[in-house]
């Protein structure tokens, strides 16, 4: 897939490594503003527990 991403990238090595690290940095701020805050509700990391018991 990456070797495919490279072969269709315009221009040289350095401008191919430029778009590339402009591609990763827009994959991530997609990520960040609107796939994380989507899934958010649907994780259960807010789920927790604490017991009042135990060792200490």
């Amino acid at each position: 897939m990456y070797g495919w991403i490279w072969r269709h990238l315009p221009g040289n090595t350095l401008v191919r490594a430029f778009l590339s690290i402009l591609l990763i940095l827009g994959a991530v701020y997609i990520l960040f503003q609107y796939v994380f805050p989507w899934a958010e509700p649907l994780l259960p990391f807010g789920d927790v527990t604490v017991n009042n018991g135990g060792s200490g």
